[in-house]
């Protein structure tokens, strides 16, 4: 059979030649197009303002857009801040970054993070509604450091650039957490004059203090947990007779080091040795250590302890907290005093709640609560340092930012904000907008970057910052003067956090006018 493309395209000598071109030209251009794809560089972006680094699957960078860094907890509230943000114009809004490993994979680490911006957003929100439209608006991007912020680097690299149009960056906040990484990061950015609040960092060495202020521009929202260890002495009258101390002997983790040192403090002059743990280099890590606390919870049986500190993050006082409940003096009660990494354990399903009704008292210094100021004065109330006023107020602005159109952003109910994230988020953020407002000069749109870090020795007395989770009234050097400690138990029938009192750390309520005195630290 003849075949008929032959007459077409091989009959003439004509043909022949052109049909042969035609075809070295597709195999050359095959063989280049085939090489590009193998030799040119891989595509390593996530989003816009957004990539893998090398070397690593993690999303990171900066975002304002809506992308939530493949955290589905994240995709509501992060389509929020993209809502907000567009309805801005150019030129006319002060960028805030919430600085947070917000692809971290621990299941408790991943629900603070929806928290941390659960509480920022209701904050830009009132700023840019609800404020009297005062100036300027309020920008909120998301600015990722990766699981245990160990790729805190190239954002903020990224963030020091930001700083002029069309970002305007003008405050980074969340600072959520107290570790090496992140105590590099504050230092990077306030050394380019740019204001930081910490949302939950405790550790006490990442402050500024009458020694000196290594971190120029940086405010906390939270106690240091010298501040917290303090507040819970004065509450719990703990016989030093009857404490111990059980501690992490890992350095180089700052809450847990600092921690440490406030609880060594507080049981000084006990007849007891602290009973020592190791964590792995990832607090996260389950490691072995579960094993130490079987042991040690019998040497603790062998004691006539009643107090026990834990200077630990959260993972291991879980593990310790199941291994005292099944300790072998189960006729023995004790009461187990740590910092506010015990907010996490409400959440954390691997906590054996039987523990708790087996004599084992399990209370922490809580950073904020929703019963600390729910129901005004009464037992374990302050008639200052906080109000039901304020309380209130933050309770209005969620039930507007939690529907449409402001939101949807996720849960916001009493449970949802029972440790405390929310609340203290929002209360950061409030204090960065009332620290970029009062640096914009009157006939001006926007501060000068390095005057909003100046205005932290101005935020007290009639100046205070009332926040949800009481009054920010800060020292010289940033830090919340006698700031509220809400101590907070877990509840023996379910392990919800239940509000016990509130405690101070200098023993009693802030005087009204809430003026730290000469002598404040």
């Amino acid at each position: 059979m003849r075949n008929p493309l032959r007459y077409h395209v091989w009959y003439t000598t004509r043909q022949r030649v052109v049909t042969s071109v035609l075809a070295g030209a597709l195999v050359i251009t095959s063989g280049w197009y085939g090489i590009g794809r193998l030799t040119a560089p891989e595509d390593r972006s996530c989003a816009q303002g957004v990539e893998r680094p090398q070397g690593s699957d993690e999303c990171i960078g900066i975002s304002g857009d809506g992308y939530d860094f493949g955290r589905p907890k994240l995709t509501e509230v992060a389509a929020a801040i993209a809502r907000e943000n567009a309805g801005l114009k150019p030129g006319r809004y002060a960028t805030v970054a919430l600085l947070l490993p917000l692809t971290s994979t621990d299941e408790a680490m991943q629900t603070k993070m929806q928290r941390e911006l659960q509480g920022a957003f209701a904050e830009q929100y009132r700023a840019n509604h609800l404020s009297n439209e005062q100036v300027p608006k309020i920008r909120l991007v998301l600015a990722n450091t990766g699981k245990n912020n160990l790729l805190w680097r190239p954002t903020v690299d990224r963030l020091k650039t930001m700083t002029g149009a069309p970002d305007n960056l003008r405050a980074v906040s969340g600072v959520a957490t107290s570790s090496t990484q992140i105590k590099s990061a504050v230092k990077e950015l306030t050394a380019a004059h740019i204001a930081v609040v910490g949302t939950t960092i405790t550790a006490d060495d990442i402050a500024n203090g009458a020694k000196g202020d290594p971190f120029p521009g940086l405010a906390r929202v939270s106690p240091t947990n010298r501040d917290e260890a303090r507040a819970l002495a004065h509450f719990g009258q703990v016989k030093k007779d009857k404490a111990l101390l059980v501690q992490d002997t890992r350095t180089g983790d700052h809450y847990t080091d600092t921690l440490r040192a406030a609880f060594t403090a507080l049981v000084k002059g006990t007849r007891y040795e602290p009973q020592l743990f190791t964590s792995r280099s990832d607090p996260n890590d389950e490691g072995t250590t579960a094993n130490t606390f079987q042991q040690i919870t019998h040497l603790i049986c062998d004691t006539d302890a009643e107090t026990v500190f834990f200077a630990g993050r959260h993972t291991q006082l879980r593990q310790f907290i199941n291994a005292l409940g099944a300790r072998g003096c189960q006729n023995r009660a004790f009461t187990i005093l740590t910092g506010d990494e015990g907010s996490y354990l409400g959440s954390d399903k691997k906590l054996d709640r039987g523990a708790l009704r087996r004599k084992v008292t399990v209370r922490y210094a809580s950073l904020a609560h929703p019963d600390a100021w729910a129901a005004g004065t009464g037992k374990g109330k302050a008639a200052t340092g906080g109000s039901p006023a304020d309380y209130r107020s933050f309770l209005d602005l969620l039930a507007t930012v939690s529907k449409k159109p402001a939101g949807p952003i996720g849960p916001t109910d009493h449970e949802a904000l029972t440790d405390g994230q929310v609340i203290i988020a929002h209360d950061a953020m409030a204090l960065a907008v009332r620290a970029i407002r009062q640096a914009t000069l009157e006939g001006k749109r926007l501060p000068l970057v390095a005057d909003v870090g100046e205005q932290w020795p101005r935020v007290k007395s009639s100046l205070k910052v009332p926040g949800a989770g009481g009054w920010i009234c800060l020292d010289n050097h940033g830090n919340p003067y006698n700031k509220a400690v809400p101590v907070v138990e877990l509840a023996p029938e379910d392990a919800s956090q239940r509000f016990v009192a509130i405690a101070w750390p200098e023993g009693t309520p802030p005087d009204p006018k809430c003026l730290p005195p000469s002598s404040a630290p």
